[in-house]
């Protein structure tokens, strides 16, 4: 197949290209920001029409929570418009087109993980802009919509690289612990999002690594995980925040992963497991 991915300097996006190449054959063509204005309708158009690809994977999005609070258009242009002109350039192409989407999707109020059949309610001007997204995709027949959460690995600027950096450092470490979620791993997360783009697996998918935590419980594991002392990481309630955050943060955002169960498909791994492989691809 001829695949096109967009967001391709991301985290997410140098994973999925390992993903492709390591896969069947496929002409990959790969864009990043600067060769690909997403919210451009005309650029978008000239180069999906140039291309003729049988697949586009969009990754691209702007993800700075906070920032999207005091921009909104930039999120909305971004993060929704964007996957219109996507939508109306892979229809003209008869292309499949996946999107990547997050759990911010939801507010967070569910005692139980979110199933794919629950209805949204974002808290936050990401969390809206990101459904509009969906919501764009989900116009054109037959697109694979992936949503998934705390995403994390060697790549680009995440959680887990901020967590090595401090625990080189000494003092304690505060991390919220009334924020619950699935860390998700950049490796598997492309891993299964290229099974179900080659499969054109249709439909809303929830893709996570197993096994919830909190940011709290994360950041011990990390710090245990890497050979320094859990017990520098303090836990805090998001309430104590100092500055607090602009974007309110679902309590829990834990995506249970029916539709592929479900469907028999498999599942990704737990995320300690993950956890441990990645940290020997950061430091050996």
């Amino acid at each position: 197949m001829r695949v096109l991915i967009t967001g391709a300097g991301g985290q997410l996006g140098t994973d999925l290209q390992a993903a492709f190449s390591a896969g069947a054959h496929h002409e990959l063509v790969a864009v990043d920001r600067a060769h690909l204005d997403v919210g451009d309708r005309d650029a978008v158009a000239s180069l999906v029409g140039q291309l003729a690809p049988d697949l586009v994977v969009n990754c691209a999005a702007w993800t700075a929570v906070d920032a999207c609070e005091s921009d909104p258009d930039r999120a909305w242009r971004t993060n929704s418009l964007a996957v219109r002109h996507l939508a109306e350039a892979a229809e003209r192409a008869r292309a499949h087109l996946v999107q990547v989407s997050t759990d911010y999707v939801f507010d967070g109020t569910k005692a139980d993980p979110y199933v794919e059949w629950d209805p949204p309610c974002p808290l936050s001007v990401y969390g809206r802009s990101k459904l509009g997204g969906e919501l764009e995709a989900a116009g054109l027949p037959g697109s694979t919509i992936v949503r998934t959460s705390w995403v994390l690995g060697p790549h680009g600027s995440n959680m887990l690289k901020t967590l090595l950096r401090l625990a080189a450092g000494d003092g304690p470490l505060a991390f919220v612990d009334d924020q619950r979620g699935c860390p998700t791993f950049t490796d598997d997360l492309a891993g299964a999002i290229y099974r179900l783009a080659v499969g054109r697996r249709a439909g809303l998918f929830h893709v996570t690594n197993q096994g919830p935590t909190t940011w709290y419980g994360f950041a011990r594991d990390v710090l245990a995980a890497a050979g320094h002392d859990p017990g520098r990481v303090v836990p805090i309630s998001t309430a104590e925040l100092d500055p607090p955050r602009p974007a309110r943060r679902p309590a829990s955002s834990v995506l249970d992963n029916a539709a592929l169960r479900l469907a028999g498909e498999p599942l990704l791994a737990d995320h300690h497991e993950a956890l441990e492989r990645n940290l020997r691809r950061l430091i050996g």
